[in-house]
């Protein structure tokens, strides 16, 4: 098989996502160690320290889940010598190469985003229960990074000068 060279780009991106991974990993567990519930989330006014953590937390959740979704995607289809299309189209071709494993979970995982950010606190159980849902999905970043990262090793050769970055852990 052919390896094709990797865009410095690509190398770019697959490293800034395992940043944010490493860095929004950190904050679930320091943050959401378990599961929360509506007292967890109505205590969120009287404890402004934990209520920063938990922007970081969503703040962090998003951009991953932006930069795998808007940049990475896209870049590696360049790399790998096809056109990228609409966002929908791309996850679809990310879940035949078998790197997402459900195009309706990453959507999911996508309006959880926009949930955490524009629904901030409006009904506190529904809150609880997107933090939980944003919690677990955390995984699913990882994994996806993960499968992104091992299939552009097997199958392009990184720039001279660069390495690829490690996997994350879970």
């Amino acid at each position: 098989m052919t390896r094709y060279p990797a865009s410095p780009r690509l190398v770019f991106l697959l490293d800034t996502v395992y940043r944010e991974g490493v860095h929004l990993r950190y904050t679930r567990d320091r943050l959401l160690p378990t599961p929360v519930d509506s007292g967890w989330v109505g205590a969120l006014e009287d404890d402004p320290e934990r209520a920063e953590r938990l922007d970081a937390f969503v703040a962090r959740y998003g951009r991953m889940q932006d930069t795998i979704g808007d940049r990475l995607v896209p870049s590696l289809l360049r790399d790998l010598l096809e056109t990228p299309g609409a966002a929908l189209d791309n996850l679809n071709r990310m879940e035949k190469l078998g790197l997402l494993s459900s195009v309706a979970d990453w959507i999911e995982a996508r309006n959880l985003r926009n949930r955490l950010v524009h629904e901030y606190m409006r009904d506190i159980e529904e809150f609880a229960a997107a933090i939980n849902r944003a919690r677990s999905c955390v995984d699913l970043l990882i994994t996806t990074y993960n499968h992104i990262r091992d299939y552009t090793a097997q199958h392009l050769v990184p720039p001279e000068g660069h390495t690829w970055p490690e996997r994350l852990n879970l």
